[in-house]
């Protein structure tokens, strides 16, 4: 297992660079994003995304979600910004709601679908450390670093990765968890909430009025 940073000690700047490094380099990091632990790397790295995905014995299939720093990179990724889903990223980015787009034709990544599902989810994260990475890593593929069917990872005492699966651990104390964020698709035929987590639908509605079908 990589070596365990806390982020409470030394420079900030020392420890995003150390972990920018490992992720250009081709490595999988953990760190703490707002409710949990995640494993985090570069989502064009093939090899680091499918490490990731065996690291959690994920099915195969499964794609990665990803996280992006901004409106802007995140709009580098996905195929156009429906008009009544800006004011969303705009309001609600960085914060807790995940948005499940088409991606950008051409896109040389695998997050684990074999790119068969013409969907991603994505994210910009409030987490500071995470955020700050992201500024200079580029969209990152995440998952969480507990394994399939385990509750979210809060103790860095409770990781289970084996030594040399992870560059680095970056350890922020025991989280507190908390509501997980909310989920919309956004396709064609219009958006549809997935799930509804820390952010309401009367909030949502309140940013975009006519972003729910009138069914929904």
């Amino acid at each position: 297992m990589g070596a365990l940073v806390y982020l409470y000690m030394g420079e900030r700047s020392d420890h995003v660079e150390q972990a920018v490094k490992a992720i250009r380099d081709g490595y999988i990091i953990i760190a703490p994003l707002e409710n949990s632990y995640v494993y985090l790397c570069d989502a064009f790295s093939h090899d680091a995304v499918r490490a990731m995905h065996v690291l959690r014995k994920d099915p195969l299939g499964v794609a990665a979600q990803v996280l992006v720093g901004n409106l802007e990179m995140a709009k580098g990724i996905i195929r156009g910004v429906p008009p009544i889903v800006e004011p969303l990223m705009v309001n609600f980015w960085p914060g807790l709601l995940t948005l499940n787009l088409r991606p950008q034709i051409g896109l040389t990544w695998d997050l684990g679908d074999d790119n068969e599902l013409d969907l991603v989810s994505v994210r910009v994260p409030v987490a500071p450390f995470v955020l700050e990475v992201l500024q200079q890593s580029g969209p990152l593929a995440v998952a969480s670093a507990s394994p399939v069917g385990r509750p979210p990872l809060l103790n860095t005492r409770e990781i289970t990765a084996r030594e040399g699966d992870i560059a680095a651990i970056f350890g922020d104390g025991v989280l507190q968890g908390g509501t997980p964020t909310t989920i919309l698709e956004v396709s064609d035929g219009g958006v549809r909430m997935v799930r509804e987590g820390a952010i309401t639908r009367e909030e949502l509605m309140t940013a975009s009025p006519f972003i729910f079908p009138t069914n929904q």
